[in-house]
């Protein structure tokens, strides 16, 4: 790729990556004490919680795996990025607990609630999740900078590609903490909003697309069956079924944004409780684009392919967005340049943010409650910064011996599967936690134990037994979809803690469980859910009835959402976050019906 960059191309990629570490290192210089290097001091803005949670949530492992899975599955993908359940749930239940008890960590949120012995298996179970997730963030990251310099003197090897991602977050992490992280995952963000466009908006610029709507033109011309611009696929389809994306997949969501160290600790950074929930939904807001500037850019790079080059059928999905790029962007202006910087900026802006997230755990539940109690802010820190080098000298040994610079289809989807056996059992540790009195600490810690053997079990028995029915295999496939796996698993652990709590151990912990009670808006939510589910069900049941499209109904649906939200305080709306959360749900509705 490098031989196509011209000297423009060159200079920009060099000055846009050179203003993260720089920034990043100027922050750095300051200096910290514990919650200055853990949570930026908790004095983070809304808009710079809303860079950070964007940045750290999407990496380059979403850009060019969205858009590889727009190419070979096709919009169904979006579901990925509409998350609007769960940062309801966050902003309107779980928020105010978490920041009024100033905790450092979810899990000392849990041994408030629980016990300790919750606190230490969340805390190994999000160190697992996250380290899973950092060493696919150094895999992508690596295989992008071997093509990005591939076939030129400067040719870089796969393992020379993980150090150099390594070096490079490490250059403002280790001194800057959360602190030079918000600041570059907000720089990271722009970054790589501006690639994300610039790559849809020359794609669909092609003669053989004509727009998005010349590319919905395309997509409508061929037989139903193998259409791409659409968000529902059959129950039993082996990636994105659409019962396993209502069911799982909202599961994950939920977890992600409410009861993950890796993304809440964004929130816990926040000023106020207000700059909190306006930055998760603002958040919520920019995920929104992503099916637009991505996944539908993979879909129509298959339809531009099939055009040009007539082998698309045989194209590696994960190499859609670098063909892309090659095809599409002009040279000699720059451009490329800008779009390689968005993809490097996206690589780091999550490397650096689970290493932070990994690094305060460790600190703060390992060495300041076991190893070192009375250890000094200095100490503290100093371990947190020992600790991120060890991090990274353990995901890029993992990255180099467990994965290969070969990448096969689809990887994103593959990285989703492995983390969601551990996920459920914590959701509903946190869930029942501050929504059922009678949840028990020892039933906690056995549902979130359970929780990655249930899921073990379920696959296991529906291989060896349930899938040679044809019933049950018409309905869900061949093989068990991980999202139905997510839903069975969090039923059982679900079902693990009520159990226990109510017949065998039934203390309760009233003390901790009432310290979560400060400004719970959970009934008020409640309500209205149950308003929006029943406006949603009416307008459906119309539809069906008067045999309209979704497509028509799509904005009476939005209308009839967000009305939810701002009735029946119409007044100053605008600065009201329930107007915020009603505008992002009723997108999210539009996107839902619209592309039925």
């Amino acid at each position: 790729m490098l031989n196509q960059l011209q000297t423009i191309d060159l200079v920009v990629l060099v000055a846009m990556l050179l203003v993260m570490p720089t920034a990043g290192i100027i922050v750095a210089l300051r200096q910290k004490n514990a919650e200055k290097y853990f949570l930026a001091g908790r004095s983070i803005r809304w808009w710079t919680v809303a860079g950070s949670v964007f940045g750290t949530n999407i990496s380059s492992f979403h850009l060019i795996g969205m858009l590889g899975i727009g190419f070979s599955i096709g919009f169904v993908q979006t579901h990925y990025e509409i998350v609007f359940p769960a940062i309801l749930l966050l902003c309107y239940v779980f928020l105010a607990s978490y920041r009024r008890l100033e905790v450092f960590t979810l899990s000392q949120y849990l041994e408030i609630r629980y016990n300790e012995t919750a606190r230490l298996i969340y805390t190994i179970l999000l160190v697992i999740i996250i380290l899973v997730q950092l060493v696919g963030a150094f895999y992508v990251g690596s295989i992008t900078l071997q093509w990005l310099f591939g076939g030129t003197s400067f040719s870089i090897s796969y393992q020379t590609g993980l150090l150099l991602i390594g070096l490079v977050t490490c250059s403002y992490t280790i001194w800057g903490g959360m602190e030079s992280i918000v600041i570059t995952d907000t720089i990271q963000t722009v970054m790589m909003l501006a690639a994300g466009t610039a790559v849809a908006y020359f794609t669909f610029s092609q003669p053989e697309i004509g727009g998005f709507f010349g590319m919905l033109d395309l997509d409508a011309a061929q037989p139903r069956a193998v259409q791409k611009m659409h968000l529902y696929l059959p129950s039993n389809h082996p990636s994105l079924p659409w019962t396993g994306v209502f069911t799982g997949l909202m599961l994950q969501h939920c977890f992600n944004f409410s009861t993950n160290q890796f993304l809440v600790q964004r929130v816990l950074a926040a000023s106020s409780n207000a700059d909190a929930r306006r930055g998760v939904i603002a958040s919520g807001l920019l995920k929104l684009t992503i099916p637009f500037f991505s996944i539908a850019s993979g879909v129509a790079a298959f339809y531009l392919f099939s055009a040009r080059f007539g082998n698309s059928t045989d194209f590696n999905s994960d190499n859609a967005f670098l063909k892309l790029v090659e095809t599409v962007i002009p040279q000699g202006v720059g451009l490329t340049g800008m779009i390689l910087a968005g993809l490097t900026a996206a690589t780091f802006s999550s490397v650096d943010s689970m290493m932070n997230a990994a690094t305060t755990l460790l600190t703060l539940d390992v060495y300041k409650k076991y190893l070192k109690p009375d250890a000094s802010d200095a100490q503290i820190v100093r371990f947190g910064r020992l600790t991120i080098v060890g991090m990274v000298v353990a995901s890029i040994l993992i990255a180099l011996y467990t994965y290969t610079p070969d990448r096969s289809n689809n990887f994103f989807l593959k990285v989703s599967s492995q983390l969601s056996y551990f996920t459920p059992g914590i959701m509903v540790a946190f869930f029942f936690g501050i929504l059922w009195r009678n949840a028990n600490a020892k039933a906690a810690v056995f549902a979130m134990l359970l929780g990655p053997i249930y899921g073990l079990a379920t696959e296991w028995i529906y291989d060896l037994f349930l899938t040679n029915n044809e019933a049950i295999r018409a309905v869900f496939g061949t093989k068990l979809n991980f999202m139905h796996r997510v839903a069975v698993t969090f039923v059982l652990s679900s079902a693990t803690l009520v159990l226990l709590s109510k017949y065998v151990f039934k203390d309760r912990n009233d003390a901790g469980f009432q310290l979560l009670q400060v400004n719970l808006n959970a009934p008020q939510l409640f309500r209205k859910v149950g308003v929006f589910l029943a406006v949603q069900a009416v307008i459906i049941g119309a539809m069906l009835a008067l045999d309209l499209t979704a497509r028509s109904v799509a904005p009476v649906g939005a209308l009839g959402a967000m009305a939810v939200f701002v009735f029946p305080n119409p007044k100053n709306i605008f600065k009201d976050d329930l107007f915020w959360a009603g505008l992002l749900t009723a997108l999210s509705v539009f996107v839902y019906y619209y592309f039925a």
